[in-house]
């Protein structure tokens, strides 16, 4: 949350010249309603099961850049699918960073359950240990998104060349055997 999936996953989408989609959005549309609707009628287990669905089914179509909220990932069916069917990025984001940039708009229900700064510091607690599970893993810059965005095109580069010496370069799209890219806070 705050960690600026959507923003750098958009530039990062055209970097490699993929589509670029965010499961949040997906979510709102099969629901046909808004997360936080879809918090307050439902409950968050209810949220969290059809985030699952739709994340494995974007995981089932071509190559994308695909962003996920903060909570997918803490889901082991979740995490297994990603790192069977794509590379996993985690933007890390400081306390301070993250509350910083959360506290610039309303729609975020986690934090409406209590003082924002104290749950975001109990997320980054619960989760941090499971994020650091990722492929690759890059610092959010708190400055313009296209540091950020030089930061994961780099590690991604660096981490598919590794994988795939032969022939995947600086300017390639990601192969095809890696069916998306998740970037996750």
């Amino acid at each position: 949350m705050g960690v600026g999936k959507t923003c750098i996953g958009r530039r990062l989408a055209t970097r490699f010249g993929l589509p670029f989609v965010d499961a949040d959005a997906e979510i709102e549309a099969a629901a046909g309603c808004s997360i936080e609707e879809i918090f307050q009628c439902h409950g968050e287990a209810a949220f969290r099961d059809g985030e699952h669905r739709v994340i494995l089914r974007l995981l089932g179509e071509p190559t994308k850049v695909l962003s996920t909220g903060g909570g997918a990932f803490m889901n082991p069916l979740t995490r297994q699918a990603v790192r069977e069917r794509g590379i996993s990025v985690w933007l890390r984001g400081d306390l301070d960073l993250l509350h910083k940039r959360t506290s610039r708009r309303n729609n975020r229900p986690l934090l409406k359950r209590g003082n924002p700064r104290e749950i975001l510091g109990r997320l980054i607690e619960e989760r941090y240990p499971v994020y650091a599970e990722a492929d690759v893993t890059v610092d959010s810059a708190d400055g313009p998104p296209d540091i950020t965005v030089d930061n994961v095109h780099r590690a991604l580069t660096d981490w598919i060349a590794a994988r795939w010496p032969d022939g995947v370069g600086v300017d390639a799209a990601v192969p095809a055997e890696a069916a998306s890219l998740e970037t996750h806070p």
